[in-house]
């Protein structure tokens, strides 16, 4: 999608820039773990057929994807970043020497409702037929259950839809010790983390309406079906042909099989 080609999205602990051609051979590399294939539902892909996917996805409108890059380095190290975050562009030299560690995507099927006030007419069978399926893979295990996957699904939540990044957590904390579907719920207590700043965000968003926001997860990977409900996606189907859960956001859970 060339709509995000010179955004930049800056959070605490990661940054998001386009996926460019400069990025294929890490991502090409990533795809050939058998355990990553498993995960993305994704076949392998010769270098030259990852960099014919990537030029594709930079034009097709129905695809948003960002890289997702690590702020700090394995060794603790935080990169310096200038203190005009809104003057980065994703081919700055201060990027280019931050880890490149996963990405986050957006699949966009119909057509984004048009939500303005002057739009009078209704739009309620439009927003049923228009979905926004989300998905995160964070491909570097160093940088794995460090909180870099929620921070990246909010900052393209947050750009996506215009809604603050406040707006994708859920009001209560989840138990690790039981099933994602049954889990305890416990009020959250203590400060909250500040909203992070998106740099070139002062735009409303590509205004895609939460309600039409899902995820379609492998019902094995509980870590990620986990991090989902953290943001404020619930199941609502279990798809058993597929071996995924359906999850989508705002939405109570509803215990339908396929």
């Amino acid at each position: 999608m060339r709509a995000n080609e010179s955004i930049v999205l800056v959070g605490s602990k990661v940054l998001l820039v386009p996926y460019l051609r400069e990025h294929v051979p890490t991502y090409h590399e990533w795809m050939q773990d058998e355990e990553l294939q498993r995960l993305t539902a994704s076949e392998p892909l010769k270098l030259d057929e990852e960099y014919e996917m990537q030029q594709k996805w930079r034009l097709d409108e129905d695809k948003l994807t960002f890289i997702v890059l690590a702020r700090e380095t394995t060794s603790g190290d935080r990169l310096p970043l200038p203190n005009d975050v809104e003057a980065l562009l994703p081919r700055d030299p201060l990027i280019s020497a931050l880890p490149m560690v996963g990405d986050v995507n957006m699949f966009l099927k119909g057509k984004v409702p048009d939500r303005s006030p002057i739009n009078i007419e209704p739009e309620s069978d439009q927003e049923d037929e228009f979905e926004a399926e989300v998905e995160v893979m964070i491909a570097e295990p160093a940088y794995r259950r460090q909180g870099l996957a929620a921070e990246a699904v909010q900052l393209m939540l947050e750009y996506a839809t215009g809604e603050p990044r406040s707006h994708f957590r859920a009001s209560f904390t989840l138990r690790k010790d039981t099933p994602p579907e049954t889990s305890t719920v416990t009020p959250l207590s203590g400060p909250q983390q500040s909203p992070l700043k998106s740099t070139h965000f002062n735009r409303p968003g590509l205004g895609i309406p939460p309600t039409a926001l899902v995820a379609r997860i492998g019902d094995s990977n509980v870590p990620s079906i986990r991090l989902f409900e953290m943001l404020g996606f619930r199941i609502t189907k279990r798809v058993e042909i597929f071996e995924e859960v359906e999850m989508r956001w705002g939405i109570c859970t509803i215990n339908a099989s396929i």
